[in-house]
């Protein structure tokens, strides 16, 4: 006979019961993963202001982290002492300053202290006068600290420093209106608003047209000059802003196209040097030499050994590292040794490229560098190129900055201050000029006479 039903039912439910369980158990697992990974993004999202933080699988060990501070016997750092002295200040121990005693072995002890005085702004009332002259009809008299020959209602301007100022700290300092009449209210006791600091940007902007294009026929001969790009606003999505770079110079350009047109349009047909990029469609086909940055062809690379590692993408990737070195040390090779060099790397380029047979995982990589076979050792054959692009990127960076602060610009116009200006204190800090007095100059009716 058949075992009692009852028992045949209390079998059936515990194995019910024990996939259930089971299933449970997955359940739970696969949920904790989906709370960890929405964890995971979250964070990720709050990190957004810091998209060049270093990735979690790059970061080394605490064991392999450099000591902080100077390595040892590093020569000390101090500030130094300034080029004049305003004021000598010295206070006497004649006593004990506790007990009135006398006080033995007293030797100086000598401190420099800088400090900035009270500001308030120097002004001064200016007259002049307007005449009829019978042949050249009205005429005035002016004076050097004239910015403007307004009057009436707008007979109270800022000087040339104070605009100067204020062009240093809102167009090279990425630093919005509002918080740049703040600062010169607070620290200087300049009151302007935020519309009437635009309008004298936009001014300023005008009369600094000339040596804008002076930077632009600069730049054109520079020997190296790398470009970049990144999305801007102008009263709305659809613009760009263009970075282009050298070591002396540097142009903004903020237009709605992203095509290879603005590289020409800035460039001119007839530029000579050395392009620097990265493998964007739009600076392939320009009738310029270039050099791809080879901080991309190796992102590239790592990517693609994370997916599939191989021997081919090791061999690449000691291809680009060897071309590296040999540009680090080229002044300790002797001209032969150099020649050979040269040589071999060369034909193992063309080896990888054209005559190996790269595995699957590595064949979208391979072509990418063979499509850039003629610009993968520029910077070996021309003093003064990088093997990478690093110089754009980091002129971009300040618009970037700004774009996060204002998304760019409200009006064609504005934009067109930005990139002059910005341009213009750019590239004075490149070279070591104070920006405030390279501006102050063009800003003035009449020149600046000796002694001001």
């Amino acid at each position: 006979m058949d075992g009692d039903p009852r028992d045949r039912l209390i079998e059936q439910l515990q194995a019910e019961n024990a996939r259930l369980t089971e299933e449970n158990g997955k359940l739970r697992v696969l949920i904790q993963q989906l709370q960890d990974r929405v964890e995971e993004l979250e964070r990720q999202a709050a990190r957004q202001a810091a998209p060049f933080r270093r990735k979690d699988k790059d970061r080394k060990p605490p064991d392999q982290h450099k000591k902080p501070g100077r390595p040892v016997g590093h020569p000390p750092s101090n500030r130094p002492a300034p080029p004049q002295i305003d004021d000598h200040v010295e206070v006497e121990l004649s006593g004990c300053p506790h007990c009135g005693g006398a006080v033995t072995d007293v030797r100086p002890c000598e401190q420099i202290i800088e400090d900035i005085p009270p500001i308030r702004p120097h002004v001064t009332r200016v007259v002049t006068y307007v005449g009829q002259c019978p042949r050249c009809g009205e005429v005035r008299s002016q004076h050097p600290m004239q910015v403007s020959t307004a009057e009436g209602a707008a007979r109270v301007h800022l000087g040339s420093r104070a605009l100067a100022l204020a062009a240093l700290l809102s167009k090279h300092f990425k630093l919005t209106s509002r918080t740049t009449c703040s600062i010169l209210k607070t620290l200087a006791g300049l009151k302007i608003s935020p519309g009437g600091l635009v309008q004298a940007m936009h001014r300023l902007a005008g009369k600094c047209e000339g040596p804008f294009e002076t930077l632009l026929a600069e730049l054109r001969g520079e020997r190296s000059v790398n470009v970049d790009e990144t999305s801007w606003w102008v009263g709305g999505a659809g613009w760009w802003l263009w970075v282009f770079t050298s070591p002396r110079t540097t142009v903004f350009r903020i237009d709605q196209s992203r095509g290879r047109d603005v590289v020409i349009d800035v460039l001119g047909e007839g530029f000579a040097g050395v392009l620097g990029s990265d493998c964007l469609a739009t600076y392939e086909n320009l009738p310029y030499r270039m050099q791809k940055c080879y901080a991309h062809h190796l992102k590239a690379i790592a990517q693609a050994y994370e997916d599939q590692p191989s021997d081919y993408l090791l061999e690449l990737r000691g291809l680009l590292k060897a071309a590296i070195f040999l540009h680090q040390h080229r002044g300790d090779l002797s001209p032969p040794e150099w020649a050979e060099k040269r040589k071999h790397l060369d034909a193992e380029a063309d080896r990888l490229l054209f005559q190996a047979t790269p595995p699957s995982g590595a064949a979208k990589v391979a072509n990418r560098v063979r499509k850039r076979r003629k610009h993968l050792f520029t910077f070996l054959d021309c003093p003064g190129v990088e093997p990478t692009n690093n110089a754009a990127e980091q002129g971009l960076r300040p618009g970037v900055i700004s774009r996060k602060l204002s998304c760019g610009n409200k009006t064609e116009k504005g934009s067109r201050t930005w990139e002059i200006l910005a341009s213009l204190g750019a590239t004075c800090h490149q070279r070591g000029q104070d920006f405030v007095e390279f501006l102050r100059p063009r800003l003035l009716l009449v020149p600046i006479t000796p002694g001001r």
